[in-house]
């Protein structure tokens, strides 16, 4: 079980990460999608593949083994994320616009590589 720090520094963390990750959102997302969409899409996204991130690829690899780690869990977190957008806000809902979707899913893209690049900064 991880410790009571562990869990503080998750949850700082997670609100920094969604900070980042709404502001790149609310930018980069294409017009097509109302303000709310914009900001859950920063919390929601976040919420679903923070976890996995934290807790369960750690437990799988090694501490030696922080290269595999980085590359699984930050493929693994825009490809998730793409994919929960396009089937809750894209796929049903919205008609069809290669350009707009392109847009969305490179946003979400360039948000998870923002929060990761000011994550390694803080960690480091």
């Amino acid at each position: 079980m991880p410790s009571t720090d562990y869990w503080q520094s998750m949850l700082l963390g997670y609100l920094i990460t969604v900070l980042i990750e709404t502001s790149v959102l609310w930018w980069g997302l294409s017009r097509r999608h109302p303000p709310h969409v914009r900001l859950w899409a920063g919390v929601w996204l976040t919420a679903g593949t923070y976890p996995f991130v934290w807790l369960v690829f750690p437990a799988l690899f090694p501490a030696g083994e922080r290269g595999w780690y980085l590359f699984t869990a930050e493929t693994f977190a825009p490809a998730c994320e793409a994919w929960m957008f396009w089937g809750a806000f894209v796929r049903h809902r919205i008609a069809p616009e290669g350009t707009a979707t392109r847009r969305d899913m490179l946003a979400i893209v360039a948000a998870n590589l923002c929060s990761f690049l000011v994550g390694t900064q803080i960690t480091v």
